[in-house]
């Protein structure tokens, strides 16, 4: 519901109500709205107890007044920031556990007693989750007031944890859901676990002086520009200097340390500042994204030059509405540090903010909280959230939850039943209203074919409609990164189905992997840098520079309208050289690393180093590259790997580089050993994936042997065999902590057994001397290859067995580990001394897994029976189930497999022959996709569709389905595109291509 009309105040009330108000641990931001909130409520004659962490100050320069009583206690933390820009995901859940988790009882009966002993009317939450919990075990009605909530901002955190502290998440909603009511504010996230809403404006604080007045006090004149500079403490790495100012322009810096001297044109502000006049007062504001700032850039019509928060969730939904009015310019955080401003200010300037809603949300909010108080009822009488729970699904907001803890989800998690529908989502670029047909409006194909790809035709179709206005952030940029006179090379890599082989392909195992339908694109244009159009902000970066124009790379990348990247990114390409030299790859890791924001761009533009470093390959010309992927990240299905094997190839087709497909991915596996993965990106993973990019056939698996890369043939997958994908919705990153963890403890393993079969290799030497049979020289041989054993997959099962199996312990920590070993062995991952690792499990799962794919591959090529069929499934089942011994499993992994195996023996199956008959976890394991086998007939997809609704209906989650199979790069080839001369439609970007770039310049 909506709260339409102003309100005339909060009147002042014959009846004394009680509040108490709990403030979020989080900054002071939440602290100076809850103010104004507050404020009202006392002036109708209530006492509100303020249960906050936040300095007294906060409030009491502020509000004086008796009926103000602040009670200092911090009941939850926020988010963990190293710097004003960086929030610490790990330190953040490991703080909350420590701060609202482990002493959870003794907050619950503390702040229960306290309520019933002030007689408390009504409790404000904004937003401390365990204050909701409180007011109903003490019987007290509760109502919260914000734009999000703490498990929406940690459902991210949790992602990168791994399987540690996913029970915060869904204790956290199960708080808010006591919560009888949300009073949300505008720049809202969603928030699935408040059941009914009341919308009302922006909190504001109220304004003290006029523009003239502070100008006056900082004697300022009226052709000075201002600009505050408010980050709420400085970022890591910024020094400021007087040039990093445009002439006749003043700075105001908030929060500066009193012992760091400033540049003439930068005025140190005083600590009790106050900063809404000040924001009133100046002609644009530079800082962060949060509540605060947002809302009075609004309000008081303030340009806001803003840099990104590394992975607070709440910036994309505040950034939108500051852009959507008008009022945003996004600085990339390379520019900040460097000083490269002026381009940003001067855009800043130009625009007219248009925020004409209302700023007396504080008013309105103490509106409802009186009225609530009082005992009227704003609930509705039906459930709602649905919609909300569907936009937080798929934000990855997905099955953060305990092992085991089905029966606790809250029943309003589980609603959406009929509104959630059964789709899966589309391609990045396409919108739905592209038909397959082979007319691209304005472009003619010079070379290659689209192969009836219907999303390669829907990819082409997107450029050429990129002429046309947009008002997503991802299109503006895009619509101005092509100079169209120019030929543009478009390639295209899928995503992949680990069918067999998974985490054993670092161990040399062989592997059966499959492309997958969904597949990314990449359109490149190489340009002469005289004719690149470039970025305001990187034309600006230039011109600083004087002399030619230099070779620029401009990338956007579709698909982070709503995520913690930037959509953009760019680079001069000088800056992978270090002299006449090309930087190391661990330089470049620390290039990317600078801003995570734009870390993806590691993937992309460090395939440029790859091939500087590898072959020598010089890069003169400026390079514009459009990536649009359709594959889901996170779910186990290789999304980096296309990536990477699409822009690869999309920089050799356009160099005219000769590079077989197989060459080009272990090129992009320095992406997997030496560089955009590893070294770049920092994720320790095989060589796999790459392959299967660049290399895979439609329908068909790709049996490659990990040693490094050696393909073997592709196996054409039976037409009676049929295999899907079930996504689990759990989150997998191949650079968890789990997955390397368990690469580790492989290869200690592979250490002790070369190490004891020294060992035996001695003594049996030492034994028979020089004279010994032939029976023990053949012993001999077999300990001389296993004392120098290269990778663990060459390892037979049954001499694993017969004598290293009892000498592996099963687990050891790393200090004792390097005493006696010294290292592993393995260049990609580093042994921390204190931590424990498994390695029993983690040493047998690549030796039999090996034994198994070698045996699926036989099986695959045999005569069509039940028999092939079950033992296929069979095998899937014992991957499986070795990848949980390892640690490498999930619950919701767990509960697909499950399903299948539930529908596999139940008697409609039996009565058909059979339909499923097997299913496993894949890739990288700790969640992602689950691969299924079954009979290729109209039951066993049945069956299919069955274990996505019993999953989603003991989960709340649909799981995205993947069904078909597409070619690889390498089979694909190149697309070469020219805009026609005379194209069917007429030119529409006009001046929309002129400032393409609002956002960043």
């Amino acid at each position: 519901m909506r709260i339409e009309q102003e309100s005339d105040g909060v009147s002042a009330s014959t009846k004394h109500l009680v509040f108490a108000y709990y403030v979020t641990g989080h900054g002071f931001g939440h602290a100076t709205r809850v103010i104004e909130v507050v404020r009202h409520l006392i002036h109708a004659g209530h006492d509100v107890h303020v249960v906050t962490g936040a300095p007294d100050f906060v409030f009491t320069s502020e509000i004086q007044s008796p009926r103000l009583i602040i009670r200092r206690v911090l009941l939850d933390c926020g988010a963990v920031q190293a710097d004003a820009l960086t929030v610490d995901r790990l330190a953040s859940l490991s703080k909350y556990s420590e701060t609202a988790v482990k002493p959870r009882a003794q907050i619950l009966a503390q702040e229960t007693e306290w309520l019933n002993s002030i007689k408390a009317d009504l409790v404000v939450s904004d937003v401390v989750p365990v204050a909701c919990r409180a007011a109903a075990d003490a019987g007290i009605r509760s109502v919260c007031v914000t734009n999000f909530s703490w498990d929406f901002i940690y459902a991210e955190y949790v992602m990168a944890a791994g399987l540690h502290f996913r029970s915060i998440v869904w204790q956290i909603a199960e708080d808010y859901s006591h919560c009888e009511f949300l009073i949300r504010l505008p720049g809202y996230c969603p928030m699935p676990a408040f059941r009914d809403i009341i919308d009302v404006p922006l909190v504001v604080r109220r304004l003290h002086k006029s523009a003239k007045e502070v100008k006056k006090e900082l004697g300022v004149t009226d052709d000075v520009k201002l600009v505050i500079l408010n980050f709420g403490g400085q970022p890591s790495g910024l020094k400021l200097k007087e040039e990093f100012l445009p002439p006749g322009w003043l700075c105001l810096v908030c929060g500066a340390s009193e012992h760091v001297d400033l540049p003439p044109n930068f005025i140190k502000l005083a600590k009790d500042a106050y900063t809404p006049d000040i924001i009133a007062a100046s002609d644009c504001m530079l800082g962060k994204i949060g509540y605060g700032t947002v809302s009075e850039a609004l309000a008081y019509k303030c340009p806001f030059v803003f840099v990104r928060r590394d992975y607070f969730n709440e910036e994309p939904f505040l950034r939108n509405m500051l852009e959507s009015h008008q009022g945003g310019v996004e600085m990339i955080r390379r520019d900040l540090l460097t000083g490269h401003w002026r381009p940003y200010l001067e855009r800043a300037i130009s625009l007219k903010p248009c925020y004409e809603a209302g700023i007396d949300g504080g008013e309105v909010a103490a509106h409802i909280l009186q009225e609530t108080a009082f005992g009227k009822n704003y609930a509705s009488d039906k459930l709602s959230g649905a919609r909300r729970l569907r936009d937080a699904i798929v934000l990855g907001y997905q099955l953060q939850r305990a092992p085991g803890r089905d029966i606790t989800i809250p029943e309003w998690y589980a609603t959406a039943e009929n509104q959630l529908g059964h789709t899966t989502p589309g391609s990045p670029m396409d919108d739905g209203s592209t038909a397959f047909s082979p007319d691209f409006e304005n472009f003619d194909i010079l070379h290659g074919d689209i192969q009836g790809l219907p999303d390669t035709v829907a990819f082409l179709q997107s450029l050429s409609e990129l002429q046309e206005k947009h008002t997503r952030r991802e299109r503006k940029a895009a619509a101005n990164v092509f100079n169209w006179e120019e030929e543009v090379f478009v390639t295209r890599a899928p995503g992949r189905l680990d069918v067999m082989g998974g985490i054993a392909d670092y161990s040399g195992s062989l592997v059966l992997q499959m492309p997958i339908k969904e597949a990314c694109h990449v359109a490149l244009q190489r340009i002469h840098p005289s004719k690149h159009r470039l970025w305001k902000h990187a034309e600006a970066r230039q011109n600083d520079k004087g002399g030619s124009p230099t070779a620029v790379l401009q990338i956007v990348s579709y698909g982070s309208e709503l995520s913690n990247r930037s959509p953009t990114f760019d680079m001069d390409l000088s800056d992978f050289m270090d002299g006449d030299k090309p930087i190391s790859y661990e330089q470049a890791r620390m290039y990317f690393a600078k801003d995570p924001s734009q870390k993806w761009a590691a993937y992309v533009a460090g395939a440029f180093l790859v091939l500087m470093i590898e072959l020598g390959v010089q890069f003169e010309d400026s390079i514009s590259m459009l990536v649009s992927s359709a594959v889901p990240e996170g779910k186990g299905v290789s999304s980096s790997a296309s990536v990477e094997v699409a822009s690869m190839s999309a920089i050799t087709a356009a160099h005219g580089l000769n590079i077989s497909p197989r060459d080009l991915a272990i090129l992009c596996q320095k992406v997997g050993l030496y560089a955009v993965e590893n070294h770049i990106v920092g994720a320790p993973c095989g060589v796999m994936d790459q392959m299967a990019s660049a290399c895979g056939e439609a329908n068909k698996l790709l049996a490659m042997i990990c040693q490094p890369a050696e393909i073997v043939g592709l196996v054409d997958i039976p037409s009676h065999i049929r295999v899907w994908g079930l996504d689990s919705g759990i989150r997998h990153s191949v650079g968890g902590a789990d997955y390397g963890s368990v690469r580790i403890g492989a290869f200690m393993g592979m250490k002790m057994i070369k190490a004891k079969a020294s060992e035996e290799l001695s003594e049996l030497c030492a034994a028979n001397g020089l004279n010994y049979d032939e029976v023990e020289q053949d012993d001999i041989e077999l300990l001389k290859q296993e004392a120098s054993l290269d990778y663990l997959c060459n390892f037979p099962p049954h001499r694993f067995e017969a004598l290293y199996a009892k000498a592996i312990p099963e687990t050891t920590d790393g200090e004792t580990f390097l005493e006696k070993y010294e290292d592993h062995n393995d260049p990609v991952t580093v042994i921390d001394q204190k931590r424990t690792y498994g390695v029993r499990a983690s040493t047998m799962h690549p030796i039999y897994e090996n034994f198994r794919v070698k045996t699926f591959k036989a099986l695959l090529t045999s005569a069509s029976s039940n028999y092939q069929l079950t033992t296929l499934g069979e095998l899937l089942y014992q991957c499986h189930y070795s990848y949980s011994a390892c640690g490498l499993g999930s619950d919701g992994t767990d509960r697909l497999v499950h399903l299948v195996q539930e529908l596999q023996h139940s008697a409609e199956s039996k009565a058909e022959g059979g339909t499923l008959f097997g299913a496993k976890i894949t890739g990288g394991g700790s969640g992602g996709t689950v691969c299924a086998i079954g009979r290729n007939c109209l039951k066993s997809s049945e069956h299919i569709f069955e274990v996505q609704q019993r999953y989603k209906k003991a989960t709340g989650y649909l799981p995205f389905l993947f069904e078909g199979s597409s070619p690889g790069a390498g089979k694909f080839g190149y697309l070469k595109i020219r805009r026609r001369a005379t194209p069917k439609k007429a030119n529409a970007g006009g001046d929309d291509a002129a400032v393409t770039m609002e956002n960043k310049s």
